[in-house]
């Protein structure tokens, strides 16, 4: 709340007092703030597509950017105005500066220029300092300085890791986004493979990082834990389920974000927060030690700001000549799917189109392939079959543990008709031999989503057409289990989406190398200015 009646203000000059009606308004809106009424806040800001709002996490421009952001993220914790400055600029327009001093310890700073028009006075631009956070709750799990120092010297030498809560972590539980579930887990007596590979290349784990519950989910929203940001797109969802992992390298608070990818874990967080996001081949990866969602199509993949730190990454985890670590040099011809490409939204298809013009790349009707929402329900059954044999039982004996989104859709997996279930598995190889075979000599070349993150205040409604609309783009690589990679190159309506390369199994390294050829300047190429 507002330290009390306008000539109360700690902190104002008596020699310059505030034009008439500020420190009213100013109070108004604390106390707005205090009781998280929308109506007011959204009336407290100039209704313009000019209005800023900025913080920790990024900047908003427009009136409706603000609102949207300011709807999903919940009110303000209970503080008081301790110190108000004001600097009167011109008859309608001042600076004001304040103090917040929190009931629960620590202060913050806000900035703002209110602008008076026909009598009333409303925020034009607004900066807010929030009071420091020893752990952003929503990014990490836990954290150290390293929490997981590296076992060897190698490429990676220097690098920090955000690992998903499905890794396990030498001395740490595994929680898989959800408390119940890391309440009863036991601490692992040895890190997953995954890990293991990174720390002997030098690399330290910065922390352990949220995911979406079990893996279940593409938005990045946990009904337990809160929503990571979207260091990008503030108002957007983050994208997920490698959600927190994704949202610490976008943020600076890791190098790597270790990660898995199952229907596009990975890639969606990449495409929706201007990443590099690999999705490595099936069984490329040691995946010993990772909690499953659908061991068919899981997969271990990273998210980094750069290609070279993700070919590190790789290079780091897949030994030379190993098993089915086998890496092809060559990645094929560069084709556009038509189906694929339509599959996007009209704005993304644009702007894609635009930026591939100057590409030497081949458009094809199709591959010989079952239509993308063929493939789309084929990993949906596939998949909704493991999830429910690997995590039945427990959610079972837990009722009540899941969050709603994640417990329907856990319910519904487990109520798909036996007959198409069995149908499903029947096709499942056949598919996925089908889909390297058209993939050997060829790089599929499309956008990664149908379009940008959607908003914070997205309903249910909204997320699931998001839902279908990408799961049937990026269903063709989980079911194939071949390599696919997000790279930041794509700008739609001012924010990232990913151009996305799907290849042969194998040709991990040779796409990225050839999204590094094709993007010289690096992570920020197509990415609003500001963003990188």
């Amino acid at each position: 709340m507002s330290a009390g009646t306008p000539g109360e203000h700690p902190g104002t000059d008596a020699l310059r007092p505030a034009p008439d009606g500020l420190l009213a308004a100013l109070d108004a809106y604390e106390r707005a703030l205090a009781t998280d009424d929308l109506a007011a806040l959204d009336d407290a800001f100039v209704r313009s597509p000019g209005t800023l709002r900025g913080d920790d996490r990024g900047l908003l421009v427009g009136h409706d950017a603000i609102s949207a952001f300011r709807g999903a993220r919940g009110g303000v914790a209970p503080r008081r105005l301790t110190r108000v400055e004001v600097r009167t600029l011109a008859d309608d327009l001042a600076l004001v500066v304040s103090v917040s001093t929190f009931d629960a310890g620590g202060s913050g700073l806000q900035t703002q220029l209110w602008r008076r028009e026909v009598g009333v006075w409303r925020i034009e631009a607004a900066h807010v300092t929030g009071r420091p956070r020893p752990l952003d709750t929503t990014v990490w799990r836990v954290v150290g300085d390293p929490l997981v120092p590296p076992t060897g010297s190698g490429p990676l030498d220097g690098t920090t890791v955000a690992v998903k809560d499905l890794y396990a972590v030498a001395g740490h539980r595994v929680g898989a986004g959800n408390p119940t579930f890391l309440r009863e887990s036991q601490p692992a007596d040895a890190s997953a493979a995954a890990v293991r590979a990174l720390l002997a290349a030098g690399a330290s784990v910065r922390g352990i990082a949220r995911t979406d519950e079990f893996a279940y989910a593409l938005t990045g929203r946990n009904e337990h834990h809160g929503t990571p940001p979207n260091g990008v797109v503030p108002s957007a969802l983050p994208g997920g389920s490698s959600s927190g992992s994704a949202s610490a390298v976008r943020t600076g608070g890791a190098d790597v974000g270790l990660g898995t990818d199952t229907a596009g874990s990975l890639r969606i967080p990449a495409s929706y927060q201007g990443l590099w996001g690999l999705r490595t081949t099936h069984g490329l990866v040691d995946r010993a030690g990772l909690l499953p969602l659908a061991p068919s199509f899981d997969t271990v993949g990273w998210t980094t700001r750069d290609a070279e730190t993700l070919l590190r990454a790789l290079d780091a985890s897949v030994p030379d000549g190993a098993g089915p670590g086998v890496l092809r040099a060559d990645a094929g011809t560069p084709v556009v799917l038509a189906e694929l490409l339509e599959a996007a939204d009209p704005p993304t298809q644009e702007v894609f189109r635009a930026v591939v013009h100057d590409l030497d790349v081949v458009t094809l009707a199709d591959l010989g392939l079952p239509a993308l929402d063929d493939l789309r329900e084929l990993l949906r059954l596939v998949q909704g079959a493991e999830a429910t044999a690997v995590h039945g039982a427990w959610i079972a004996a837990h009722p009540g543990a899941l969050g709603t989104v994640v417990g329907d859709r856990f319910a519904a997996a487990a109520a798909n008709p036996p007959a198409l279930v069995a149908d499903a598995w029947a096709r499942f190889d056949g598919v996925r031999s089908a889909v390297r075979t058209a993939l050997a000599a060829r790089v599929l070349v499309a956008p990664t989503a149908p379009g940008p993150a959607p908003a914070l205040a997205a309903d249910t409604a909204e997320l699931e057409r998001v839902r279908t609309a990408t799961t049937a783009m990026t269903a063709l690589a989980s079911v194939g289990g071949v390599p696919s990679l997000s790279v930041p190159a794509l700008t739609v309506d001012g924010a990232p989406v990913g151009l996305c390369l799907t290849g042969g199994a194998g040709t991990d390294r040779a796409l990225v190398t050839v999204a590094e050829r094709w993007m010289p300047d690096g992570v920020g190429v197509g990415l609003p200015a500001g963003a990188a």
